[in-house]
């Protein structure tokens, strides 16, 4: 059937469904501060990879509106560089200083759910690092210690480091799906296997990818963004079955491989494929809905439009081998977005002028019930229905982490550039 390569010209010409605009950030404003800050200051739990990456993004003004004025961290050689902010060697310390308006929270996964609870209960605002918690269960606890009847005498702002919300390519497939453009969805299919990690990257901590120190590989570590990016994008399914291999490529005793099929209420159904054992790896998404097909790869989204729909054109042809005439529309986006450095201004604009926040902490738990819903699937090989059972859930993993028998020698010499992780 003919297809038609439209210029950009042509592209604006279209009706209205179809003129993709450049995605505008809302301005709608939360419930007001008590009051505006000059400059709020800022803490950070955790001077690892991650914190330590963070505190020099506020150091060298990236972050506007913000002072680093204490960080924490148990290493006392993390501490020694940030000479002008307040040590302490302990979080909680730091939480009940009077030092500190607000705090990023950059520890091991576990206790983003203890250290969360705790900075909110001392009246701080809260941005927490992916995964927010661990499991469903966790989650739910940090959840209500922010929405807790006592937090109406004072506005905090608690939000999440999904900084791949911040990317134009992503919101752009969004609009499209959220629109209505695309039609009724039919199928989602992601291969995000481009997060290759080498044996180093796991011997470098003894917590990585270790049931108690992590509680989970890929899902809980790599792809945390990605499945905030696809619930984000197409809603949470209502089934997962789900196939991991733990250990399949590394010397770990966690998932490192994933392939999960996902059915929606609305008769959709999604195949989701993950590793950290692939190189050079693949990040495509093809979404496939009544309207057409769009599909993202090597920062380019192709859309496939049909004329006529595709039911409408089952219905009315009468040509036993024919299909819909189509339309190739190039779908404009440029650049990845201000990612962290864009997260961690967007908070701060919201504690100080209640700016709406791209990524709340609450919507985190869709991330973490779909990653815990993987692997209780493949732990248990049978589908798992949601909502999840989070206690059940939870449960399982305990008894993972009680019966662990894995012993794991971290490697010292082992070198990082943090900048090479981010997809």
């Amino acid at each position: 059937m003919p297809t038609v390569a439209l210029s950009s010209n042509e592209l604006a010409s279209l009706p209205g469904i179809l003129r993709i605009t450049p995605h505008m950030r809302p301005t709608r404003r939360i419930n007001p501060p008590l009051s505006i800050m000059n400059s709020v200051r800022l803490g950070i739990a955790g001077l690892g990879g991650m914190g330590s990456t963070h505190a020099r993004s506020i150091l060298d003004g990236s972050v506007k509106h913000t002072t680093l004025a204490a960080v924490s961290d148990a290493d006392p050689d993390r501490l020694e560089p940030f000479a002008d902010a307040k040590k302490f060697d302990d979080a909680d310390k730091m939480f009940r200083s009077g030092e500190i308006d607000a705090v990023l929270i950059a520890t091991p996964h576990y206790s983003h759910t203890t250290l969360g609870i705790a900075a909110l209960e001392a009246g701080l605002h809260v941005l927490v690092e992916k995964p927010i918690s661990v499991h469903k269960a966790d989650a739910e606890r940090l959840i209500a210690a922010h929405r807790g009847p006592s937090k109406g005498k004072r506005r905090q702002v608690f939000a999440a480091m999904f900084n791949q919300r911040t990317d134009p390519f992503y919101q752009k497939i969004r609009d499209l799906v959220r629109s209505g453009e695309l039609g009724r969805i039919q199928r989602i299919n992601w291969i995000i296997t481009n997060w290759f990690r080498p044996e180093a990257y796991y011997a470098s901590g003894g917590w990585r990818a270790t049931w108690a120190g992590e509680g989970g590989g890929v899902l809980l570590n790599q792809c945390p963004h990605n499945i905030d990016l696809f619930q984000w994008m197409f809603g949470m399914p209502s089934s997962v079955r789900a196939f991991c291999g733990f250990g399949k490529y590394h010397n770990i005793e966690v998932e490192d491989d994933v392939t999960a099929y996902l059915e929606y209420a609305s008769g959709a159904n999604a195949v989701f494929i993950t590793s950290t054992g692939e190189a050079p790896g693949t990040n495509r998404l093809e979404v496939a809905g009544d309207r057409g097909k769009v599909v993202y790869e090597d920062d380019r989204i192709q859309y496939t439009r049909n004329v006529v729909p595709t039911s409408e054109f089952s219905r009315t042809t009468r040509e036993m081998f024919s299909r819909p005439e189509t339309w190739d529309v190039t779908i404009p986006a440029r650049g990845h977005g201000g990612q962290h450095r864009e997260i961690f201004n967007n908070f701060i604009a919201a504690i100080r002028d209640g700016t709406e926040l791209i990524a709340p902490a609450a919507e985190g738990i869709h991330s973490v019930e779909l990653a815990n819903a993987m692997i209780y699937s493949a732990l248990t090989d049978a589908r798992v229905d949601l909502p999840l059972n989070g206690a059940a859930y939870e449960r399982r993993l305990r008894k993972l982490i009680a019966e662990s028998k894995f012993v794991k020698k971290p490697d010292k010499a082992v070198t990082s550039d943090l900048s090479k992780s981010f997809n």
